[in-house]
């Protein structure tokens, strides 16, 4: 069979003679096949083009973000370990006053007595101030809830020295640790003889010989319990202190506060009288632990 063919005739405007071309028809569909795949390869570049530059850009995005993240990574580090190493300070100061005030921690075998120098507690030198600079996200989480357990357990200890100091400077306000009235000592506190029978006798506490009327303070915090007659004493007020402490003012020529009242360290009370079994104006004045007489001179801290 013939090859099929094509003729393009091209008619000129002016009186050129026409040409005829004859075109093969297997020539077109060459030529078809061959413009369509220039066209699909290049729209597969162009596509593939796009691609590319959508990538890159994702790419670059991604970097941006990584280093970013890189740079939250070594600023959670840093604050890890600045965090360590706080509470490596915080629990040495903690042995310390627990040294200190002989208090002892079970729970992290903090025991009475003094601390050995470059001693610290294991829990936060080895595992926080020793981090790796390539930590993951989860080991550094992991590291923060070994710190949030420290610091919870770390402020249930300075909770506890809060609540002995607390309970110290209480003890220290109701601790008598002043004269009650200035004067002269004429009887001190122990075996003396009695100026009436010429016995000898325990005198539970001190005679402080002052003017009729001379002002009588509280040397500490604390409650009156008893304002009145007490036989040989006369006028006798009694003030407890708490923790055991209790102080006796006796021959009181006028009782300034009743029982039920709450005084503070200074506050007036009573005045100097000779109320009673007394050889003169003069306070006689006592303080007792758990009942028991003890040398007031032991806890006046003035001259």
């Amino acid at each position: 069979m013939a090859k099929k063919s094509y003729t393009l005739m091209v008619v000129s405007d002016h009186n050129s003679p026409v040409k005829r071309f004859h075109i093969q028809r297997a020539f077109l569909i060459q030529l078809g096949v061959g413009v369509v795949l220039v066209t699909g390869m290049a729209l597969g570049a162009t596509a593939h083009y796009f691609q590319v530059a959508k990538d890159a850009a994702e790419n670059r995005i991604l970097r941006e973000e990584n280093l970013t993240l890189r740079g939250q990574l070594k600023s959670v580090r840093e604050r890890i370990e600045h965090i360590g190493s706080t509470l490596d300070r915080v629990e040495r100061f903690d042995q310390k006053l627990r040294a200190m005030t002989l208090l002892s921690d079970p729970q992290r075998n903090l025991a009475m007595g003094p601390t050995e120098p470059g001693t610290t507690s294991p829990t936060t030198d080895t595992q926080f101030t020793q981090l790796s600079h390539a930590e993951v996200p989860g080991v550094l989480l992991g590291k923060l809830d070994k710190l949030s357990a420290e610091a919870t357990r770390q402020e249930q200890s300075l909770q506890e020295l809060q609540a002995y100091f607390q309970d110290q400077k209480s003890l220290l306000a109701s601790t008598p640790s002043v004269w009650p009235a200035r004067g002269w000592v004429t009887s001190d506190f122990g075996q003396r003889l009695d100026p009436y029978t010429a016995e000898r006798v325990t005198h539970a506490g001190l005679d402080i010989a002052a003017p009729h009327g001379k002002e009588i303070h509280a040397p500490s915090d604390g409650t009156v319990v008893f304002a009145g007659l007490e036989g040989g004493y006369g006028n006798v007020i009694v003030i407890d202190h708490g923790y055991g402490i209790k102080t006796r003012y006796g021959h009181l020529a006028k009782m300034l506060v009743k029982a039920g009242d709450k005084v503070k360290r200074g506050a007036l009370i009573a005045a100097v009288g000779n109320t009673g079994r007394s050889t003169g104006p003069h306070l006689h004045y006592e303080v007792r632990v758990n009942g028991i007489p003890q040398n007031p001179r032991k806890f006046i801290l003035e001259d």
